[in-house]
């Protein structure tokens, strides 16, 4: 392969290392999905930054990039998962160049020609030295490198000046992309230089996390009244709704369905039906020579499986223990083995050593450099027969051939040798049967998945133990068609029968089905809950009216769904209707505050630390001893705080004000605190504090450039 084509396989992959590149800000998904593919004749995909962007430039840019891909590697499959990386690639793109790249600029960022010299040809970055080197072996491709297998700068360069056509285009590629790359990192670090600590945040910090108090609390646990017993009328509502608005801002478009699942079982005729099939099978097995088997378990098996494999008593998979002692050609079964009934067959029984060494020499079917087919398995034999015949006429070393010849990287270093193994090492079965059932000194060639291994057997132990070789057949227990297309007719009565929001809960109750939810549905969403590639569900979701019943929905013809759509959260602040209940649990828990913080007035009067309240209310206090202000948890009530941050910040023996926390309404009294040493300096903590929001800035710093690009994506109803 030349190095142009080197080049050229890998900068298929390049786009989307540079998309990551660049992704030092994209840190999430923001792929969605709407409704039909041009409802209402909508070529609109979203919008970022105020710029609208059309399906046939969305579209176009995908083709390129499938193009690239399929250019650079004619083999590759195309398939969904890689069609939604594409998709999102290219979405991503569109944010990097309308949102993040106008920031460098903004920020007086350059990549002067000096530097990118400098970067490409004189101390090649990262990315250069990715692409020129063989991921196999880890070294640079040959007409790049120097001896010992680095970059050899001179080399690259001379390549560059003599590059044509093709050659510029990809190296001018690159280069730009290294640009993208660099502008990406210094705008990162121009990020990361600005972060700073003062001494007085990291004190409190250092303080929080080694010092620790004892105090005692009384409180009035919010949930000691029923929520049914505090009446709230609409004024209320509204007032609380008007003045905590921000409470209710969606960052992200989301929908809440109910649905119902119809799965399909077996029936009982099904499963007889399956045994009675299984229990033929195992007769017919009975009958069948050990050669004839693998025909036949290939006829009878699900998926046309063939399994036939060695075991030992320890790993013995047959439940009737007379397998030990039964003559080769028994057959055990049908059993009855939660998916499937299995039938087995006993061929033989061997000794075999308990653990053996080989070296190998892998006359493959393909390149291990590129995974693609280099010879057929005629040709690897007819090569591993010719080898063998010069290894045993002394023509030619074995550990030359391994350095020369063999196509198993992981073990050329090793002269092919991968140790002492025994049988439940992961090497395939023929490999390993070669050593535990030879004997040391033979060599032969044996086949695998893999090509033509010339095998030989440098020792093998002492030890031995039986070995049972079993064929099994699996007979899938699966729904008829007839049971599939009663279940599937349930749930089409359901949907037609029970078509409104009134009638969909009166259908549940009625036939006693099973409630199930699912909230928080994005755009983006391929799953609902557990139901697999849900995408047909997520775009009805996304074009349906709250309170709407779905049609059915088919899943591998296991499983229908009807479903109701009973929220849309759109971004932005959510309208008070779609958040009463919120609302009114948050008013009801203010009227309970206002209730319990006048209690403990009138009836804790004159009372000042949580001991004489607890007295006085007949609340029995609550001791807490070395408490940890970075925990924020507190004994009897969990994660609360408003009471951690009252703790840290009153004084050995100090008590404080009524006041209304996440649980209720308490007093406490501080009544010991032990401060941690101060350290020389607070260097180290700062460094530490400053290394953390260094972490954290990339991640924070696009979601606030994503939040003033206003984008709306409903990239899914294109997929």
């Amino acid at each position: 392969m030349s190095i142009l084509e080197k080049i050229r396989n890998r900068t298929g992959l390049l786009v989307g290392i540079v998309g990551l590149a660049l992704g030092i800000f994209i840190l999430e998904s923001l792929l969605g999905s709407g409704a039909s593919l041009f409802n209402k004749q909508d070529t609109t995909v979203g919008y970022i930054a105020g710029k609208r962007i059309d399906y046939v430039d969305y579209n176009t840019k995908i083709n390129e990039q499938i193009n690239s891909i399929m250019a650079s590697n004619p083999q590759a499959n195309i398939d969904e998962n890689t069609r939604t990386q594409i998709n999102q690639q290219v979405w991503s793109s569109y944010i990097t160049n309308l949102v993040i790249k106008p920031e460098f600029d903004n920020a007086g960022i350059k990549v002067g020609d000096d530097e990118m010299f400098d970067v490409m040809l004189v101390n090649p970055h990262s990315m250069v030295l990715q692409q020129l080197t063989d991921r196999n072996t880890g070294r640079v491709y040959e007409g790049f490198s120097k001896p010992d297998g680095s970059l050899d700068p001179a080399k690259l360069r001379q390549w560059v000046n003599q590059a044509q056509g093709d050659q510029l285009r990809i190296w001018a590629s690159m280069e730009q992309n290294i640009m993208d790359m660099r502008h990406a990192e210094k705008y990162a670090a121009l990020i990361k230089k600005g972060l700073y600590v003062t001494t007085a945040e990291a004190k409190d910090a250092y303080n929080e996390q080694n010092s620790n108090s004892d105090f005692t609390y009384v409180i009035k646990r919010f949930d000691s009244v029923s929520d049914s017993t505090v009446k709230v009328n609409d004024d209320e509502l509204q007032n609380y709704y008007k003045n905590n608005s921000f409470e209710f801002l969606n960052a992200e478009t989301t929908r809440k369905i109910e649905y119902v699942s119809f799965n399909v079982m077996p029936s009982e005729a099904d499963l007889k039906a399956i045994e009675a099939s299984a229990q033929k099978a195992a007769e017919e097995f009975r009958k069948k020579s050990i050669q004839e088997d693998s025909t036949f378990i290939a006829q009878e098996s699900e998926n046309g499986a063939v399994n036939i494999s060695n075991m030992t008593k320890k790993n013995m998979i047959i439940r009737d223990s007379s397998v030990y002692t039964a003559a080769p050609g028994t057959v055990f079964g049908p059993y009855n083995e939660g998916a499937y009934f299995k039938i087995y067959k006993l061929h033989k029984i061997d000794q075999i050593a308990d653990s053996a060494r080989v070296r190998h020499i892998l006359i493959g079917i393909n390149d291990p450099k590129t995974n693609q087919p280099k010879r057929s398995m005629a040709q690897a034999k007819r090569e591993a027969d010719s080898l063998l015949t010069l290894i045993k006429d002394k023509k030619v070393t074995f550990d030359t051939l391994v350095k020369t010849v063999s196509d198993d990287f992981g073990s050329i270093d090793k002269g092919g040798d991968y140790g002492w193994f025994d049988e439940n090492k992961g090497f395939v079965e023929p490999f390993k049967n070669a050593g535990l059932m030879g004997t040391k000194g033979n060599i032969s060639v044996v086949e695998t998945q893999f090509g033509y291994h010339i095998i030989e057997v440098l020792d093998v132990s002492k030890s031995n133990h039986p070995s049972y070789r079993i064929a099994q057949i699996f007979k899938l227990i699966e729904p008829s068609k007839e049971t599939v297309d009663n279940e599937f007719k349930k749930a089409s009565e359901f949907a037609g029968k029970y078509s409104t929001s009134e009638t969909f809960d009166k259908g549940i109750e009625d036939l006693k089905l099973n409630k199930r939810f699912a909230d928080n549905i994005k755009e983006s969403d391929r799953q609902v809950q557990n139901i697999e590639n849900a995408k047909d569900m997520v775009r009805w979701v996304y074009a349906a009216k709250k309170g709407d019943i779905s049609p059915v929905f088919a899943y591998n013809d296991r499983q229908y769904v009807v479903a109701k759509l009973t929220s849309i959260r759109n971004r932005g602040t959510l309208p008070l209707e779609e958040v009463k209940d919120e609302v009114t649990q948050k008013v009801i828990r203010d009227k309970k505050a206002e209730m319990f913080t006048k209690e403990f007035e009138t009836k804790g009067a004159g009372a000042k630390t949580a001991a004489e309240y607890g007295s006085k209310m007949a609340i029995e206090p609550v001791t807490q001893s070395a408490f940890m202000g970075s925990s924020h948890n507190i004994t009897g009530l969990g994660h609360d705080d408003i009471m951690a941050g009252t703790v840290l910040g009153l004084k050995a023996g100090a008590n404080s004000k009524i006041i209304t926390g996440d649980n209720g309404v308490f007093v406490l009294s501080v009544t010991g605190k032990r401060d941690a040493a101060a350290p020389q300096d607070y260097k180290m903590q700062q460094k530490q504090m400053e290394q953390g929001l260094a972490g954290r800035s990339d991640y924070e710093v696009f979601n606030a450039l994503k939040d003033k690009a206003n984008i709306e994506d409903h990239t899914g109803k294109f997929d």
